[in-house]
């Protein structure tokens, strides 16, 4: 496994090493710049799940959360929601690097300040994001045990390392990311190459309406209580 490659993440999840976050939205505190992100802590005792989130393009991870929270909260999930370095994420843009870097900064951010389930380190996005997600995961399996996408356009890893779960869903009537080039081929290609995958269709546009992303949720904390939103 080589941790050099440009798409793979050095972080790990281990005991805190600074003063615990409370529970709310907190800045992630990366940068001064414009383009920071956020980090979500649920009112939950012990040690939590874990998503990295990611954002579509031209989005910003403040409008990430705002679906997101209710959701994460009755989970007890923490989100660490960087923003991209640019308007999307860099292998849309000529190949891994910056972004992969920065969603390294924030993960060992929140392993330092949140008590974290080291068994429980999921990656999960919108559009751009759930096509990034879908990369990072396959290329970081060693740190991420599933990865969820919310209508996913591509899946590009460099490297496969381990074989994370796969939670998928898609609208039927998406017209960005049309369910018959994207959502139900990715899906089989997934399933053929022998990830086990939990793939949604629904009844909408280019979305992630909140009982998918309910369901999702409660797919990836309490798989025994899981009920397709069929």
């Amino acid at each position: 496994m080589d941790l050099d490659d440009p798409g793979r993440l050095r972080a790990r999840p281990g005991a805190p090493t600074s003063e615990l976050l409370e529970p709310g939205l907190h800045p992630l505190g990366l940068t001064d710049g414009e383009r920071d992100g956020l980090i979500y802590v649920p009112d939950a005792d012990g040690p939590r799940p874990v998503m990295l989130v990611l954002h579509g393009a031209t989005m910003k991870a403040k409008w990430m959360a705002r679906p997101l929270v209710a959701a994460a909260d009755d989970a007890g999930i923490v989100m660490v929601i960087p923003d991209s370095r640019r308007e999307t994420w860099d292998v849309l843009m000529g190949g891994y690097g910056p972004d992969v870097e920065y969603c390294d900064m924030a993960m060992a951010k929140a392993f330092a300040c949140c008590n974290i389930d080291a068994t429980k380190v999921s990656v999960g996005g919108i559009s751009d994001g759930a096509s990034y997600a879908l990369s990072l995961g396959i290329m970081n399996g060693d740190l991420f045990e599933a990865i969820v996408a919310w209508s996913p356009g591509f899946v590009a890893p460099r490297v496969q390392v381990g074989q994370p779960r796969v939670f998928l869903s898609h609208g039927v009537n998406d017209t960005i990311l049309p369910i018959d080039k994207c959502g139900r081929p990715i899906a089989v290609n997934l399933h053929t190459n022998g990830y086990p995958v939990e793939y949604i269709e629904f009844d909408g546009g280019h979305e992630m309406p909140d009982p998918i992303i309910r369901a999702s949720f409660t797919w990836l904390t309490a798989p025994d209580l899981w009920e397709s939103p069929r």
